[in-house]
């Protein structure tokens, strides 16, 4: 291994010494740094997002430090260490690629998916043999994934065997049934039914995102960095007046939404 990663294994154990560590660091299990590397790799696609390389750099040492942190609570536990990682990590990648690594031959990108996903089908159909258990399409897509991105895999697994709408106009009719369904619990006020047919709609949505081939997480982090500009243009022209939304009313703020939607 190169000198930094060999000095960041030797800090992180430095870290969970019991002797003259970090008593944080020592405080810290495999449940609770896992909140924190979910909130780095967002703080990764963030630099990206803002294609601001320095930050990218910052926020990818802050994520493989994540990794770091795991592979020394393990090494700990007599599980596995930092080389078992990289080494599990390169076979996949090997065993994955047989068009680079071996005499296999790919002829395009889309070619590659799919002989992709056929060898992770594979691997799920051993594993599920190996546990003595029916395996399922559905196998692999974790439940603590976020739930648009995980709405994007089960579908897309389900299509995968022929579970898909046959036209893009189908889906468009399933939104408006969901919305439908939705006006209808609205009379009711139950939260248990209210919440179940909001999921049912945003899952129609997400499926007309994957037809549309349009990541939802990416269209709705635009959506977000929109409102959020445009709302702050309302703040700073009512605080020309020395006033904030508060003292305004929701007629005043839509024209100056409607402004701040035009100069852009």
């Amino acid at each position: 291994m190169s000198r930094n990663i060999d000095r960041l294994l030797d800090i992180m154990a430095r870290l969970r010494d019991r002797d003259g560590g970090c008593p944080w660091d020592l405080e810290q299990t495999f449940r609770t740094i896992a909140p924190h590397t979910i909130e780095e790799a967002y703080e990764v696609a963030d630099a990206i997002e803002q294609d601001d390389m320095p930050a990218l750099k910052d926020e990818l040492g802050d994520l493989l430090f994540q990794v770091v942190f795991y592979a020394q609570m393990a090494r700990e536990a007599g599980q596995f260490d930092f080389e078992a990682i990289a080494g599990a990590i390169s076979d996949k990648m090997i065993r994955r690629h047989p068009h680079v690594f071996g005499d296999v031959t790919v002829e395009s990108a889309d070619a590659m998916v799919v002989r992709w996903e056929d060898q992770k089908a594979a691997e799920r159909e051993a594993k599920a043999a190996a546990e003595g258990r029916i395996p399922s399409v559905l196998d692999g897509v974790i439940g603590g994934l976020p739930a648009l991105t995980r709405s994007i895999k089960l579908q897309k697994r389900a299509a995968r065997v022929g579970f898909d709408w046959a036209e893009t106009a189908d889906i468009l009719d399933k939104i408006e049934e969901e919305i439908g369904e939705l006006r209808e619990e609205l009379g009711e006020a139950d939260p248990a039914r209210l919440q179940d047919e909001m999921g049912d709609l945003l899952f129609a949505v997400t499926n007309l995102a994957r037809r549309l081939d349009i990541d939802p997480e990416t269209a709705l982090r635009g959506t977000n960095a929109k409102f959020d500009r445009r709302f702050r243009r309302i703040e700073a022209w009512l605080a020309e007046s020395g006033r904030n939304p508060a003292q305004s009313d929701l007629a005043e703020m839509e024209a100056l939404w409607v402004r701040a939607k035009n100069e852009e």
